[in-house]
């Protein structure tokens, strides 16, 4: 059985999804792009600013989950520029003490024209 799960602590989907899905003892994230979820606008700043913004929006999205930043078994990272990897490598670095599997990749363009999105997969905390 899957239960969708949405927060205002985090920005509303601008599409037809959820911000997350868990079956079983499994989160599975929708990615996340630097939108205040306050206001659902995307926030002003460099690729440092809007990394932090997506990992705030992920972590409150995995709270809502119970799941926590620490039960994240893997993220794929979403850049517009390559060129901004060690930046957004080093916010990361920052938010994860335990550091789950990871992909990164350049892509050619991403929802709202931003630099970077994140989604993630995570274990339900018992």
């Amino acid at each position: 059985m899957k239960q969708t799960i949405a927060t205002e602590k985090a920005p509303k989907a601008i599409g037809p999804y959820s911000q997350a899905i868990v079956h079983g003892s499994i989160a599975y994230l929708s990615g996340q792009i630097p939108l205040d979820p306050a206001t659902n606008l995307l926030i002003e700043g460099d690729i440092a600013a809007q990394t932090e913004r997506v990992l705030e929006n992920l972590k409150a999205v995995l709270e809502a989950c119970g799941a926590s930043l620490d039960s994240v078994l893997k993220t794929t990272v979403f850049l517009k520029d390559m060129a901004d990897f060690p930046t957004m490598n080093e916010v990361y670095g920052r938010y994860f003490s335990q550091h789950p599997a990871r992909s990164t990749v350049q892509v050619a363009r991403l929802p709202r024209d931003v630099s970077v999105e994140i989604d993630a997969i995570a274990a339900i905390l018992a």
